[in-house]
């Protein structure tokens, strides 16, 4: 009698958890386009702002900006080896689990130096006398790197919240919840690269 009471509990267990996954999937995928269509918009502006103006002058951008990158793209990387490990099969021995976190941990820190190498960035730009309102460059350079750090942001945040379900023991949503972190993640790099061409190109 138990077993067949349980079993319909199961199913609608396993039903609830399979309705999560699906949406924090269209969550993410929703985030993502609405986050292009943003960044769509800041970069049609830019080129009208500089097509309609004879005040647009180029900025020296700071070389720390290529490290930045360079930390973000390595972070991608990690998160990758990391999740190597998830895909190998979780629950898994703890070994396991410790190389997948380790492998996180990197890819938070490498967020974290990124982070740390725009407010560099923002500080030497000032110490040049460049401000948000110095010039029309200035100021789009300041809003997007504004936009894409507070994004990122979010991105550390999921990061952290990973982490916590590795060390809790949590498996049941380790796939998906890799997947779709993700998901997000290397689109911060993607985008941020883009940026930086629009960076070199027209600031």
């Amino acid at each position: 009698m138990s077993s067949i009471t349980l079993a319909p509990v199961a199913n609608a267990e396993a039903v609830g958890k399979q309705g999560a996954v699906e949406a924090s999937r269209s969550g993410i995928w929703a985030a993502v386009f609405a986050i292009t269509m943003t960044f769509a918009a800041l970069s049609s502006a830019l080129f009208v702002r500089e097509g309609s103006t004879a005040d647009w002058q180029h900025i020296d951008l700071p070389r720390i900006l290529n490290l930045n990158t360079v930390a973000l793209i390595l972070s991608s990387l990690a998160f990758e080896r990391s999740r190597r490990f998830v895909r190998a099969g979780l629950p898994a021995p703890s070994d396991m689990v410790r190389r997948a976190t380790r492998w996180l941990c990197v890819t938070l820190l490498l967020g974290l130096v990124f982070f740390a190498g725009q407010l560099a960035a923002w500080h030497r730009l000032a110490a040049q006398g460049i401000f948000l309102a110095t010039n029309p460059n200035s100021s789009f350079f300041y809003v997007l790197t504004a936009m894409h750090g507070i994004h990122l942001f979010g991105g550390l945040v999921a990061l952290g919240y990973l982490m916590n379900c590795l060390a809790s023991g949590r498996a049941a949503f380790r796939r998906s919840l890799f997947e779709l972190v993700a998901v997000y993640w290397h689109f911060m790099g993607v985008l941020w690269i883009y940026l930086l061409l629009i960076f070199r190109t027209r600031l």
